[in-house]
Order: C-alpha cells, then structure tokens, then sequence
C-alpha cells in the first residue's frame, strides 16, 4: 500500500499513506437505499441479500491489521500498517459512527439494506471494534515492538531508563516540554475542560495532604512535539535508537507540575468526535466562507467514542463519562498505548533493510525517456495510451502532460477538476503558469472533500490570485470525477486533448494509489468533456454524452443497462462474464443487477478493497459470484468494469456507492482500442487468478485468506512491478 514513501516529504507522509489505504469511510453519512428501479427478476430475490455496510468496513480494517500481522512483510511495514489502521478506525468513528448515532438520537428508524436499525448496528460495531482493537493492540506489544527491539529500535518506559537517562530526561522535559503543559483542575471555580477530538490526553486524580480532599486533573499531551523521545544513544551500543512515549515522560513528572499534592492516580484517555457535517448551501452565500465556519465547528462535535487505558478505576471512568457525555457502549479499552497511528515516527527511521524495496516507476514508451520526452499531442495523435499507476509514472504521462500544456504557446485552453492534490502541487503550478502565460484556464476545485477542504481552499485563492477561472461545482454536489481537457490550434485546427482516470491529480498518492488513467485525443470524448465542463461551469442540464457515463444520472443507469445486455447476450449463446474492480460495492440496485446476471448463468467476478454489501456464492441468486480483496503495498483504487460478451471496458472515478451515483459528478469513460483493453484484461487475469494472494469472500459475510497454506502463492502487485521493470 506505499511505494517508496522515503520519496515523500516526512511532513506529509503519513496523511498520504493513510489516506491510501482507508476505504473512504470519511466522505458520506449512512442513508437509506434508493428504491429499487431495475427490471423484475427471473426467481424472488431474499431479504437477507445484503451484508451489512458498517460491518463491512470494520472488515476491510480487520485486513489493513492482518498485514501488520503478517511476519513475511518488512519490520517497518508492519509497524506502518499499524499506524494506517489506527487512523482508519479514528476516521470511521468521526463520520460513519457519528452520522449513526445522529440517526438514532433523532429517533429515525430508517434501516441500513440489510434490515439493521441504526442503534443495533452501534452495539455490532462497539462490539467488532473493542474485538480488533484489542487484537491491534496484541499484535504491536506481542509481536512488532519485540521484533523492532531485536532490530534496535526500543520503545520503552520510564522504569527502564538509569539515573543518567532520566537526569537528561529531566532537563529536556522542563526546557522543552513544561512551559507548553496546561494542567487543568476541576472544582466547583474550575468547570470540567473541553477536550479536543484526537488529542491524547492523561486524566489524574490528586490529593490533598492536609484534609485528604481528591481532585480531578486533565492534562494534555502536546501535539506539536514528538510523541515519542528520542533518547541519547548510549556510548557501548550506538547502533541502537529508544523512544520514550511523550505521555510516560510527562507522568514521570507530575509531581512538578502539582507541586505539594499527592498523586494518587493517572491514566491516558482519548475522544473522537463527530466530524459528520454537511455545508448549507445558498446561492446567496458565498461557499467558502460557508464552509470555514462549518469547518470552526467541526472541533466541537460531539464525543461519539472514548478510549481510555485499560487500567483506569471504575471511578476514573464513571467521572469521564459523566463529564464528556459518553455513552458506556462507545468506551474502547485499550492495552497499553493508545493512538497508535503515532507509529509513522518510528517507520520514518533510516532503515531501509526494514522497509519495501523502492519501485522506479517506468516512463511508457510512447511518451519516450525520462530525461528526453516525446511531445505527448503528437504522441496522442497517432493513438491512445493507457498509463497504469503507480507502474507508470505518474510526472512523466499525466503530470507531463498538463505542463506540457501550459508551456505550449499553441495551447489556447485548459480544463481541470481538482478533488485532492498535494502540499506542493506541480499541477496547481502549471495551471498558475498557464494562466499567466494567457491562456483560458478553468480549474474546478472540490473545496467539500473531507478533510481536506482546508487545503483545497487554499489552493482555491491561489489560483484565483494567478487569474485562473475558479469553480466550485453544482450545489448539493461534489465533483468527483477526474478530467482534464486541453484545447490546441493545430494550423487551421482545433484539437481536443484529454486524461480522464481512476484517481486524483496527486503526485504522491499516484506513487501509493493503483489507478488508470487514459490520455486520448478522440473527437467523441473531447467532445463529451467539453459539454461536461460547460455543465460544470454554467447552467447547462445535459444528462446524456457519446462515450461517457456521468452520475448522478448517468453511471448507475448505464451499468445497470449493460448488465442487463450482458445476460441477454448471454442466453442468446455468447459467453457472458461480467468483471468488476472497485473500492467498494454497496448500491443496491446494481448489487440486485449481478444478482440477475448470476440468475442467469453469467459469471461475476468482482475484486474489490474496502466495503462489499454483495452476498457471494448463495445458492439461487449468487452461485455464479465470487468476491476477493487484494490489499497490499499498494492501494487498489482503480475502477474497472468488462463486459465480457458485449465487448466493453469502462474505467472512472466512480465507486458503486449510493453518494457516487446520487450525489456527486462523477465520470465513466469507455476504452475501446484492443491494444489498451488487452492491457486491463491483464490486470483482470492477475488479479483473479486462482494463485493470487487475496482474501475471498464467503456466503456468510466472512473473509478468509487465500490460498490456503501450503499452495503456491503469487502476489499481484509484485508481477506488475516486474512486468513494468522488465516489458
């Protein structure tokens, strides 16, 4: 799931990579399914078809942790994965977690599809959630930490350290650390403190000497320093670091900072609170101004999970719960250190004997070598070209191809929608230097992506200060969709040149992310881009194009179409095979679609990442579907669908989720040129083969890990690193 982070900026490493392996549970609330519109089935179809949604993602979080588990992946890996599961569950809780319990405070009795009201999936997900986080919690103290410890690299505690080492501790702690501590008391003058979401925090309990009166502390962990110290390395062995945990040492020292008290008891807490909320939009107010005060809000949600140490008293914890207003069935006890998603401090060590070996993307030879690049329009004249990330590379095709644009003196257009892009983005750049070289640039910024709507309105200003045409979408949307078009007068021609893909204009997560992009100059889809960004921009109402599927009209209803072509081909003799790659597979209707196909007799085969609603292998209306997870040192984010009878390949950046097809911009494009199609049907044929290492879903909801030990085993994303090495 991360390519060569030791690329990456230290700064934003981790944010990157977590975001590369979270099945985006942060982007929708729960909502009821859309009535089903598709055609009747051939036989009844059960209630029971569907597996429930949340489950399903603390599922695919379970996976993230089998791969912190899994002793044949490097030290510094496991230690990552760790890291990447503790931020997907502090990201599950702030919007899935938080948009359930909303519901069920409000007393709506809207079930999820598979008939679950929204307080029994809390209790499930409570109980699933204190189940793996006690196993996260073995697997760092029981198996990683011993292991980082035989490779010199020691977390330890204060009761390990000598008198010397604490000596050293003791001035770093009142220079460095003592003046940005705020012990805060409560008593009847001091009301109990908020407690920001995320924060690490210790909750203490001190006593008076004279009258023996107990009082209850709240100290905050510091976020802008280190959560792990690193100690001074040790004269007869200098190979190896030590951590001390920020909150171990400030414990060490609580005596200073409630001096003349006695210190009866101290132990770590942490909330998570709900960051599940929807920007108002009005045309008569400006959305980003609307948005900043939405996102001034978020800080103050409400607590939807407490996880505390599993030492604390049963007073300590009665007192927190009264005090935050925390329901008993959202307290997580953890073993030993909370918020381990602190462990990218210690995978940023130089070690790289302990980390994947780094992947060189290769450059297609259609857009030439590194150092002397081909002109990419004269490239896409002669024909289109699929690039496949992070295999290709992504500054040499798509980047190169934007900045290629703006330098061009014949380019008279740019079009760009922008959803996530990174710290210092060279597209953003390009886009800056093409306006300021004269040319007509549009870039369609999505300032709503959660939790990175802070940044996107950033670089919002920034391209408006360069005189760049800034647009914010359609209200009540997101755009979603990955599109660039560029316009170019070629003698007495205008040219239309465009990239629609899988994933985002980042150039980081394009070395973690797995997608597909196509770089095509076809007149039926510059065609088709043109009037999407006229709809974007103005106030067109177009909801049918030549070779594009566009939600929220378009993609559900044309899968669905096709499905439904693929069984009639299919009984008229054809062999039918419907293969399908996706984050995640939720939408009813397009599950009850697959459903009739395997009805049918046409075989389904879906590979997808995070959350699958879709009950495979159930006699009478799924024997003919099979379902597997492949996760890995890459995310696999691409969307791919084949339609195997019917002869189509469509790639996009849609996933089959009800806010995809409902209520965002999003763009399906077909691949038509063999020599392209021959290149996904590859990546299908890797992808499903019987040896590939995966987790295969069962009839009963539950994953296993496949192949069963002793068979051969083959990884898919290390044949493609081959392939891409060697061509």
């Amino acid at each position: 799931m991360t390519e060569a982070e030791a690329q990456i900026r230290t700064d934003d490493a981790a944010s990157v990579a977590v975001r590369a392996t979270r099945p985006d549970a942060g982007d929708s609330a729960p909502e009821a399914p859309p009535a089903a519109t598709s055609p009747a089935v051939d036989n009844a179809l059960p209630e029971d078809r569907y597996l429930n949604r949340e489950l399903s993602w603390l599922d695919f979080n379970a996976r993230v942790l089998a791969l912190a588990a899994d002793t044949s992946l490097p030290l510094l890996e496991r230690a990552k994965f760790l890291a990447i599961f503790a931020s997907n569950l502090d990201e599950f809780y702030m919007v899935r977690v938080a948009g359930l319990k909303r519901r069920d405070e409000m007393g709506l009795s809207v079930r999820s599809a598979d008939g679950l009201s929204p307080r029994e999936q809390l209790r499930r997900i409570s109980e699933r959630t204190q189940q793996i986080a006690s196993r996260h919690a073995h697997v760092f103290f029981n198996s990683v930490r011993p292991a980082l410890a035989d490779e010199g690299i020691l977390i330890v505690n204060w009761t390990e350290l000598d008198e010397a080492e604490r000596a050293q501790l003791s001035s770093y702690f009142h220079e460095q650390v003592f003046p940005v501590l705020t012990p805060l008391a409560v008593d009847p003058a001091h009301p109990f403190p908020f407690v920001s979401g995320l924060s690490l925090n210790l909750a203490i309990t001190v006593k008076h000497p004279d009258d023996g009166g107990q009082h209850f502390a709240r100290i905050k962990v510091p976020d802008n320093v280190e959560r792990f110290v690193e100690l001074a390395r040790r004269e007869d062995n200098s190979a190896v670091v030590r951590f001390l945990p920020m909150e171990e040492l400030i414990a060490a020292f609580l005596p200073v900072l409630f001096p003349g008290l006695e210190i009866v008891e101290h132990h770590a807490f942490r909330i998570t609170r709900n960051a599940d909320f929807e920007v108002e939009e009005d045309r008569d107010e400006d959305l980003l101004q609307a948005l900043e005060r939405e996102l001034a809000r978020r800080r103050f949600g409400s607590p939807v999970r407490l996880e505390v140490s599993d030492d604390m008293t049963e007073s300590m914890l009665e007192l927190l719960l009264r005090e935050l207003d925390v329901d008993p069935g959202d307290v997580i006890e953890v073993p030993g250190l909370l918020d381990l998603s602190s462990l990218w401090q210690i995978y940023n060590q130089d070690r790289p004997a302990l980390k994947d070996r780094p992947f060189v993307p290769a450059t297609p030879p259609a857009f030439g070598e590194r150092e002397t690049p081909k002109s990419i329009f004269s490239t896409l004249r002669d024909g289109d070209v699929l690039v496949h990330h992070p295999y290709d590379s992504f500054s040499t095709t798509v980047q190169r191809f934007i900045e290629q644009a703006a330098a061009d003196p014949n380019v008279l257009a740019i079009k760009q929608t922008l959803y996530r892009t990174s710290g210092d983005s060279p597209i953003v750049n390009a886009l800056i230097d093409a306006a300021a070289a004269g040319k007509q640039v549009v870039a369609l910024v999505e300032i709503k992506a959660r939790f990175d709507e802070q940044a996107n309105i950033k670089w919002a200003r920034a391209l408006e200060r360069a005189g760049v045409h800034v647009v914010y979408g359609l209200i009540g949307l997101k755009t979603h969709c990955k599109t660039c078009l560029v316009v170019r007068r070629e003698g007495s021609v205008i040219r239309r040149y465009c990239h629609i893909g899988t994933g985002n204009y980042n150039p980081k997560t394009a070395r973690l992310y797995e997608d597909i992009g196509l770089l095509t100059a076809a007149p039926d889809i510059g065609a088709d881009l043109t009037d999407l960004f006229n709809s974007l921009t103005g106030y067109s109402r177009k909801d049918s194009y030549r070779n594009l599927l566009v939600a929220p009209q378009g993609v559900r209803r044309g899968i669905i179409e096709r499905i439904e072509r693929e069984i009639a081909a299919h009984r008229d003799g054809a062999d039918g095979r419907i293969r399908v790659k996706a984050n995640a597979l939720v939408d009813e209707q397009v599950i009850d679609a697959l459903y009739r196909a395997s009805q049918a007799g046409v075989r389904v085969e879906v590979v997808v990442r995070g959350i699958c609603a879709l009950r495979p292998g159930a006699t009478g209306y799924s024997d003919n579907i099979t379902v597997r997870s492949i996760l890995g040192r890459f995310l696999e984010h691409s969307r791919i669908i084949h339609f195997r009878a019917i002869d189509e390949f469509w790639i996009g950046s849609a996933d089959m989720m009800h806010r995809n097809l409902d209520r965002r911009v999003e763009v399906m494009a077909q691949v038509k040129d063999p020599r392209l199609t021959a290149q996904m049907n590859d990546v299908f044929e890797s992808a499903m083969d019987p040896s590939t290492r995966c987790w295969e879903l069962g009839m009963d909801g539950k994953w296993t890990a496949s192949p069963q030990e002793g068979e051969s085993v083959r990884d898919h994303q290390v044949s493609l690193m081959e392939r891409h090495r060697h061509p």
